[in-house]
């Protein structure tokens, strides 16, 4: 189990990226990757939460496999725009945390049943 962060997990895509002569795909062919991933990741989740079971001849690929997929590309896409993941998810939460901070139930202390 790894406990890098956002931060390293970047330099890792991009020292894995780096050693090859092609780099980073353009953005627009990483989207067509990340969209490509998100549908495998939906088939997944489909085949163990859904209606539709696996056939007996599909590979036996997890949720956790497409997910890592997913976020391996979301990875490379940021990389190749300068763009870090941490501040990027920074933004988005402060977002949440003000605009959105009223929009949806709170769960009251005495709720809780996770901790």
């Amino acid at each position: 189990m790894s406990n890098r962060t956002l931060k390293e997990s970047q330099e890792v895509v991009d020292k894995y990226i780096s050693q090859f002569k092609e780099g980073y795909f353009s953005p627009l062919a990483m989207l067509a990757r990340l969209t490509e991933e998100l549908g495998e990741l939906a088939r997944e989740v489909n085949h163990y939460y859904g209606e539709k079971p696996k056939k007996k001849t599909e590979d036996a690929n997890t949720i956790e496999e497409e997910l890592g997929d997913l976020f391996f590309v979301l990875i490379c896409l940021a990389n190749s725009l300068n763009i870090d993941i941490d501040e990027a998810l920074t933004t988005v939460m402060n977002k949440f945390n003000t605009r959105d901070k009223d929009r949806w139930t709170r769960i009251d202390e005495g709720e809780k049943t996770n901790e």
